[in-house]
């Protein structure tokens, strides 16, 4: 009896049906670029905001001077700077995003003149200070600044004291000089270090700041300046925000002490613990260098 297959009754084996073929991955041709930020673009952007920050203060030190000259011009005697030296202060600490905190000793008087004696961390010590100045004042500055133009021109007007660092003998003839603007009943300022401090900690003193006060028989204010140093230290060109404080120490009389004494060395030493003190640090450590 033979037996007669019928292929077409079969069904089809599943490997024979139609199956829709699966979607084919799509093949990149050009790698992906990352969108992570790394650390290289970090300091570019850095270095671009430093660049900006830096055009914005020149701009304003050009516009703001420029009036400050006009202002000498026409109201000789370097008082008319001030108002205007306060505005750029603010402007640049506004731009860098620094505050500033003073603190006032209640014997303080802001009517007579004194010789403010000050340390030095950072740049941004002086615009505070200019902003804490409770009174008109000058300031004895290097004299490398009077030949930033009109920068340097308008602090001259406003008879700004500017010393050779170098020569002793020549900046303590210089700062004679200025005894008439001091009787005259004008502040002024000396940065008792003579530059600014690396690490925060207190320099030598120089002598200039207190032979001035001593001959025009003033007393000494001692002035603590710090949080600079952590905002902007010395050789660095990268701010951090934060707030600088300057501390504003009691008088000290100076008439029990003479330029050619050796007492003068005990004025020197107490202005030394009153600005340690300011500052927070032990006085035996204040002298450290770093």
């Amino acid at each position: 009896m033979g037996i007669t297959l019928s292929l077409g009754a079969c069904p089809a084996p599943p490997s024979w049906r139609k199956i829709k073929p699966e979607p084919k991955e799509p093949v990149l041709t050009e790698p992906l670029t990352a969108t992570r930020t790394t650390d290289h673009d970090i300091q570019i952007g850095e270095r671009i905001l430093i660049l900006l920050r830096a055009i914005l203060v020149v701009l304003l030190t050009t516009v703001l001077g420029t009036v400050g000259i006009l202002l000498c011009i026409l109201r000789p005697g370097g008082s008319a700077l001030i108002p205007v030296a306060r505005l750029w202060s603010r402007l640049v600490l506004k731009t860098y995003g620094v505050r500033f905190r003073p603190v006032y000793d209640p014997g303080l008087d802001a009517l007579r003149p004194y010789v403010y004696v000050a340390n030095h961390q950072s740049q941004f010590d002086i615009p505070a200070l200019v902003l804490s100045m409770p009174c008109d004042f000058r300031i004895v500055a290097k004299r490398e600044l009077l030949y930033i133009p009109i920068f340097g021109w308008a602090l001259w007007l406003a008879g700004f004291i500017f010393i050779e660092r170098t020569d002793r003998d020549k900046a303590i003839r210089r700062l004679e000089r200025t005894l008439g603007t001091i009787r005259r009943g004008t502040s002024v300022v000396v940065f008792v270090e003579g530059t600014r401090s690396p690490d925060g900690h207190l320099l030598p003193f120089k002598k200039g700041g207190f032979i001035l006060a001593m001959k025009a028989g003033v007393p000494i204010v001692p002035v603590s300046i710090y949080g600079g140093h952590q905002v902007l230290p010395k050789g660095s060109l990268r701010v951090r925000p934060g707030t600088i404080h300057v501390i504003f120490g009691a008088p000290i009389s100076t008439s029990e002490y003479s330029p050619d004494s050796p007492s003068k060395e005990d004025l020197i030493a107490t202005v030394r613990e009153r600005i340690a003190t300011g500052l927070q640090i032990p006085p035996a450590a204040s002298g450290r260098r770093g």
